[in-house]
């Protein structure tokens, strides 16, 4: 295969009700692009214990493995992409396959990361309690009022990246403080970032792994940790 145009990253931990029907829809929209998919697969406890795997590969996808949490298999996957344009998004198929068209303009047109947010007009989200809304927010105010930006979201992992733009950010977020870290460290870089409206469906399938309280003390750390 020759040097893809697209590469997406999925990180997966026991999606197998849900990885087939997605790496499915995404073929479809894809395929006016030569692309890859990259399943990351595995959590601090190990691989799936489940069928993910086998279907993922059934479906063309190049299996990695990882055992740290989601921002590790995703600079894991970021760094094994062969694509010009890279996307990462979930398994769980709460992130639409037809909003990758979109994510891929914003690189098109000049922007060195494209952001998902649920928070603009024509975004939304129907998984959501109060909770989570007041915490996202709750980050977003902070990370705005430190780092001098402006993002309307900061939780969402629905995003597309310049490989240039994963180069200068040097991550190194291991857990769910990841999506935080790119938006500060996009910042720290003077990368030019895009937001797009997407809306955020209910997981179909499975249990979630984001576990809100604990995950947002790490969120938090990863906000006051990049001050400096």
């Amino acid at each position: 295969m020759s040097t893809p145009y697209l590469s997406i990253i999925i990180p997966t931990l026991n999606e197998e009700r849900n990885i087939g029907r997605l790496l499915a829809e995404l073929r479809t929209v894809a395929r006016s692009h030569t692309h890859e998919t990259i399943v990351v697969d595995g959590g601090r406890d190990g691989p799936s214990s489940d069928n993910t795997v086998k279907i993922a590969k059934k479906y063309g996808a190049r299996v990695l493995y990882d055992n740290m949490g989601k921002g590790s298999a995703l600079i894991r996957g970021f760094d094994a992409a062969k694509g010009k344009i890279i996307i990462s998004m979930d398994a769980d198929l709460s992130h639409s396959p037809n909003e990758l068209r979109l994510l891929v303009s914003g690189i098109e047109t000049g922007y060195d990361i494209c952001v998902g947010s649920r928070f603009i007009s024509g975004g939304g989200s129907s998984d959501m309690p109060a909770f989570r809304i007041f915490g996202n927010k709750l980050f977003v105010v902070l990370v705005n009022a430190i780092y001098g930006t402006s993002y309307t979201d900061m939780c969402y992992g629905y995003r597309s990246f310049t490989r240039k733009a994963l180069k200068k950010m040097k991550l190194s977020e291991t857990g769910f403080g990841i999506e935080t870290e790119i938006n500060i460290k996009a910042k720290k870089a003077n990368l030019k970032v895009l937001e797009v409206p997407s809306f955020e469906k209910k997981r179909v399938d499975g249990e979630g792994k984001l576990r809100s309280f604990r995950d947002g003390f790490v969120i938090l750390k990863t906000i006051l940790g990049n001050v400096f």
